[in-house]
């Protein structure tokens, strides 16, 4: 293992790890927001109790997303410091604006919305949630504008002198069709998440016939929010696929495992290949599906990695500019697989619950509860599948884009630090290793207790009146805060 082996492997770590909170932290936001919307207009105290408690379990995973995410921040200077200099003078703008626009925007307005239940009126309380909401999605967008100058670098240009990329038009950098599809997609994958999240918890309640008036409803608004998430994400998906053919061929053909050109070109669902990808032993065919996902017709022509990589070489000098195909293949299928496994149990939670199925205590008979507790076990399943579906698509992305670094200007071999050896690589990749799987166990009891704590005791009546019952709108103290 060389040192630059060690860099990868820890930065892959880290961020896919990061990256599992990120998700949930943006689609709860969302939710939780939508949650006290419904209680500042409807007064019932069984929203009310939804939010505070849906609200602690996004506390808990917004805070550790702030910890481990301070990690990706260092690794740029650590063990990738030739990238940042290359990089650096385009990445510090929309990352500074991430840091002083979009996190102080969610900080400051979570604080006030963490703290503020009995200070603020309720109007300006809900919007504090809003905005930290929308704090949450700016920051994701920021991010994504710098991730997408690495999949298609534009305004820039390259300093003869210093050999560095300079930014040239950061409005070109924060409006380029790579950001705004990558950015449609990642949100509506959140929202996802957060929707996975809030069902498989609200089943785990039905099924104990615990606490039924307030998850009888945050289930469907669980089951909605993935459905809805999941249209957005394939419409999404499919133009960021016919964006992708244009800037990385080579990616779109190694999702595939494609070598020779085709058209039309077959999506196969399942494949059964030599260890390194280059022969197919076993295939199920979709035919046409990839030339649609890539152009948009089932008769159009995607180009194969043989033929990629001549041009490549061609174009760069020689090299192998095929990324590991058996990652990218599978990698692409378990992110489409997952979702869609998740989409189903949210039909499915639709239809059970339909006509009163979630009945509560006496009014369950024995022929209930049986699905119940079998559908409370598979939602509960079904929250990791878009956290898994999230991983691999991000190793899809950033595995399909190698050897590049930043596509066509700078390869991965060449962004790592030259003077970090691989004691230090290693002794930091076990490091981080180790704390972020103490970090796991932490937040997985935080949640856990959380969980089984349940919602809070409900306020006293006078403190969940109707919008508008209070000629101040302003709150009286809760029986429960934060």
């Amino acid at each position: 293992m060389s040192a630059l082996d060690a860099a990868r492997w820890q930065f892959g770590i880290t961020t896919v790890y990061h990256f599992l909170f990120v998700p949930l932290t943006i689609g709860l936001s969302l939710l939780v927001a939508v949650m006290q919307t419904v209680w500042h207009r409807t007064g019932s105290e069984h929203w009310l109790r939804a939010t505070k408690f849906f609200g602690k379990l996004f506390l808990i995973n917004f805070a550790m997303g702030v910890v481990t995410g301070l990690v990706q921040e260092f690794q740029f200077g650590m063990n990738w410091s030739d990238y940042s200099r290359f990089v650096g003078d385009v990445f510090g703008a929309p990352l500074a604006i991430e840091g002083l626009v979009a996190f102080f925007l969610e900080s400051t307005f979570l604080g006030l919305w963490i703290f503020g239940w009995d200070r603020l009126p309720r109007r300006v309380h809900l919007a504090c949630i809003w905005l930290a909401a929308i704090g949450t999605v700016l920051s994701a967008y920021f991010i994504l504008a710098a991730n997408s100058f690495m999949q298609h670098p534009v305004g820039f240009w390259i300093n003869p002198a210093s050999g560095r990329a300079e930014l040239t038009d950061i409005g070109a950098v924060l409006t380029q069709n790579t950001t705004v599809v990558t950015f449609a997609h990642t949100i509506s994958a959140c929202l996802l998440t957060g929707g996975a999240a809030v069902l498989g918890i609200s089943a785990w309640f039905l099924a104990r016939r615990a606490e039924t008036p307030i998850f009888r409803p945050t289930l469907k608004l669980g089951a909605w929010a993935v459905i809805v998430a999941t249209v957005a994400v394939m419409i999404s998906g499919d133009t960021q696929a016919k964006v992708m053919t244009q800037q990385q061929p080579m990616k779109i053909a190694a999702a595939e495992a494609l070598y020779t050109t085709s058209s039309p070109a077959p999506f196969s669902l399942f494949t059964i290949g030599t260890l390194d990808g280059q022969q197919p032993i076993y295939s199920l065919d979709v035919p046409g599906l990839l030339s649609f996902l890539a152009t948009g017709s089932f008769d159009g022509t995607v180009q194969g990695v043989d033929e990629l990589q001549a041009q490549e070489s061609a174009q760069f000098g020689p090299g192998n500019y095929r990324p590991y195909i058996p990652v990218t293949y599978w990698a692409f299928r378990f992110m489409i697989g997952f979702g869609i496994l998740a989409f189903l149990v949210a039909v499915a939670a639709l239809w059970y619950s339909r006509g009163g199925r979630t009945r509560s205590g006496a009014e369950l008979d024995h022929q209930d509860r049986v699905p119940q507790r079998w559908f409370a076990r598979i939602a509960l399943l079904s929250m990791a599948f878009p956290l898994l579906g999230n991983s691999f698509g991000w190793i899809f992305t950033e595995m399909g884009r190698q050897p590049w670094v930043v596509f066509g200007q700078l390869k991965t071999e060449a962004g790592v630090s030259p003077s970090v050896g691989l004691g230090s690589v290693l002794t930091s990749l076990i490091v981080f290793t180790l704390l972020y799987g103490v970090l796991a166990v932490i937040e997985g009891w935080l949640l856990v207790r959380t969980v089984r704590a349940g919602p809070a005791p409900a306020p006293p009546p006078e403190a969940v009146g109707p919008r508008g019952s209070d000629p101040e709108d302003a709150d009286r103290p809760f029986a429960v805060a934060y």
